[in-house]
C-alpha cells in the first residue's frame, strides 16, 4: 500500500461543508447588501441548520432575534410549513426595510412574516407562552442569557432554541476573555447545558451555533 494522502485543510473542510447547498439568487443578493453594509449575516452552513431544523420540527410559528438583512429569516422562511409565520426583531428600522426586499425578492407573501422594530428583551415578554415551534438568536451577545431563559418559556414541548456565534472567533473558550459579548455568550452556554428541561448540542460549523430542544 502506497503512503495515505494528508488529510484536508480545516479551512478547506469549512469552504467544502459552506457550499454543500448553493444559494440561490435571493439569497446572494442579501448577502451581497449585508456585506455592503457592514452586517454580517448567517454562514451558508449555518442558514442550512436553520432551514432543517425548521423542516423537522414543520414549525408553523418562528421566532427570530436579529432580522439583519432577512439571510437566516429567509433560511428560516424555506423550512417553515407553507402557513407558517416568522416574527423577526430588530433595532434597526433601515435592516428590517431591506429584509422586506429580501423577503419579497423571493417570493414570500408578507402575510408570512411579522417584522417588529423593538429591544429583543422589550419584545420578547409580550409574545405567548409555549406559542413558538422554534426560537434563534443572533442579536446582542450580553442579552443571550436573558433570551435563553425567554426561549424556555415562548417553546413548546419539542420545540428547539438555536443561537448563533456561540464560538465567538474562539474568545468563549479563553478564559482570559472577559468582555460582555464573550461573557453573555459564555453564561448562555453554560444555562443551557445545564437545563435538565433541555436537550443541548453545540454545532461547530461558522461561528459556531448552540441548539437545545425543550423536553
Amino acid at each position: 500500500m502506497g503512503p495515505e494522502s494528508p488529510a484536508a485543510d480545516p479551512a478547506d473542510l469549512s469552504e467544502y461543508v459552506g457550499g454543500f447547498l448553493a444559494e440561490d439568487d435571493a439569497l446572494v443578493a442579501a448577502r451581497a447588501t449585508a456585506r455592503r453594509l457592514g452586517s454580517v449575516p448567517v454562514s451558508p452552513s449555518s442558514g442550512a441548520v436553520l432551514r432543517f431544523l425548521a423542516s423537522v420540527l414543520r414549525a408553523k410559528a418562528v421566532v427570530e432575534v436579529g432580522t439583519g438583512l432577512g439571510v437566516s429569516g429567509l433560511y428560516l422562511l424555506r423550512g417553515m410549513a407553507p402557513d407558517g409565520v416568522l416574527t423577526s426583531i430588530d433595532l434597526d428600522p433601515e435592516h428590517q426595510g431591506l429584509a422586506k426586499r429580501t423577503f419579497a425578492a423571493a417570493g414570500v407573501a408578507a402575510s408570512r412574516t411579522r417584522l417588529i422594530m423593538g429591544r429583543a428583551l422589550d419584545v420578547l415578554p409580550r409574545l405567548t407562552d409555549g406559542g413558538y415551534d422554534l426560537l434563534f438568536v443572533d442579536g446582542s451577545k450580553p442579552e443571550y442569557p436573558q433570551c435563553y431563559e425567554q426561549g424556555v418559556r415562548l417553546l413548546r414541548p419539542g420545540g428547539v432554541m438555536a443561537f448563533d456565534n456561540v464560538l465567538w472567533e474562539g474568545r468563549v473558550a479563553a478564559p482570559a476573555r472577559r468582555d460582555p459579548d464573550t461573557q453573555g455568550v459564555r453564561e448562555a452556554v453554560r444555562a443551557v447545558r445545564e437545563d435538565d428541561r433541555l436537550v443541548p448540542l453545540l454545532l461547530p460549523m461558522g461561528e459556531g451555533m448552540l441548539v437545545a430542544a425543550k423536553v
